[in-house]
């Protein structure tokens, strides 16, 4: 029984993170649209919201790897662990893409069009990280079990 709590408990927490993630990536995708008038469409909206819904879901739970084995004595320098160093930067872009965006959609600011291409750039590349981060610490799972 409290196995399925918890992973219902787990389910519930990816989920809200996913929301979160559709919730930037709307904010992002509306202060785009607005920006060109070529990305005004339902369709790059909902592109944006499912980018983030995804990245958020998949990039941001990741356990990190151990630092060295239990009965290991720690080295001077360590492996890095790639899934979490692409989720920590990954979920640091994409948010700060979406704060940027909602910044400027509620402030009702008129960003100069390079800006507006860094923010669409760095949520792509963010949540592109995460993605990828959450696919290589699923790979990672599978292999060492």
């Amino acid at each position: 029984m409290r196995l399925r709590v918890r992973k219902a408990a787990h389910f519930l927490e990816r989920s809200g993170l996913a929301l979160a993630g559709a919730a930037c990536g709307t904010f992002v995708g509306a202060h785009v649209g607005t920006s060109f008038a070529a990305l005004t469409t339902i369709g790059f909206l909902l592109a944006m919201i499912a980018l983030g819904a995804v990245g958020f879901y998949l990039g941001i739970d990741i356990p990190p790897l151990s630092f060295h084995e239990p009965d290991e004595q720690p080295r001077g320098r360590g492996k890095i662990d790639t899934a979490e160093f692409l989720s920590a930067f990954g979920t640091f872009l994409a948010t700060l893409a979406a704060f940027v965006s909602v910044t400027a959609v509620v402030l009702r600011l008129n960003l100069h069009s390079s800006l507006s291409w860094l923010i669409l750039a760095g949520w792509l590349g963010g949540v592109t990280m995460q993605i990828f981060a959450g696919a290589i610490a699923r790979l990672q799972r599978r292999h060492s079990h």
